[in-house]
């Protein structure tokens, strides 16, 4: 039997709200709501939900600075999953740098939701502390910083994703599809941007140091390894 979760839903249509609601608890979530952005912060900060799902346009607080809010005063790694029409790259990039873990574009099936919830619920990051370590290497999810040997890691957006999607995963791989989803949503550009984003990933977190700690795992895709 599927694993039920308790959701925060911060969305200020009540239709889509009501929609939300009872097709979520129709599978056996529980759902708590707020039709606003300061109304949710103060929810998702009080009661011990297991993930948010944002809105992005809210009254009273955007879903942008709720985000931020949430990731700077929690005191674990809440997960969230951002709802929004907003479809431009910079929008994506936009919610990614306030923390978002997932963005879903609106108009989106009710099915896919859920897919997404159960997906972001089973993510190795649910519920841990906002700093991981990992051999040499160090991340603080909350003020969104790496370093390695004590030496501060200077990551664009999207680097920044991708290297705390494998923190996260650690000490499994993550697909390249997972990674692909986790930086550019349901819009990939070619896919030779994967692998670009890679190597820029291992010039600033690899190659400054003697061993370097992003692998490639045939046929798969790439996961961190602690250095012998």
């Amino acid at each position: 039997m599927a694993e039920k979760f308790d959701i925060l839903l911060i969305e200020d249509n009540a239709d889509l709200a009501g929609n939300i609601i009872d097709y979520l608890e129709a599978l056996g979530h529980r759902l708590h709501y707020a039709a606003d952005g300061a109304t949710g912060l103060r929810e998702a900060l009080v009661n011990p939900v297991d993930m948010v799902l944002l809105d992005l346009a809210l009254p009273i607080r955007d879903g942008l600075s709720v985000c931020a809010e949430i990731r700077r005063l929690s005191d674990r790694r809440l997960p969230i999953l951002m709802l929004t029409a907003r479809d431009t790259l910079d929008d994506k990039l936009a919610g990614f740098a306030s923390g978002a873990d997932d963005y879903m574009i609106k108009p989106f099936f009710l099915e896919e939701l859920a897919a997404r919830v159960t997906a972001l619920a089973q993510r190795p990051q649910l519920g841990q502390a906002h700093l991981l370590s990992i051999g040499s290497l160090v991340i603080d999810r909350r003020a969104r910083s790496a370093v390695r040997d004590g030496h501060p890691l200077r990551l664009t957006p999207l680097l920044w994703e991708l290297l705390v999607l494998m923190a996260e995963a650690w000490p499994k791989p993550v697909t390249r599809d997972e990674a692909t989803r986790r930086l550019w949503g349901d819009d990939p550009p070619s896919s030779d941007s994967l692998r670009a984003h890679v190597h820029l990933l291992r010039q600033i977190v690899d190659k400054p140091f003697d061993v370097p700690i992003i692998e490639t795992v045939h046929s798969i895709g790439f996961r961190l390894k602690v250095e012998q």
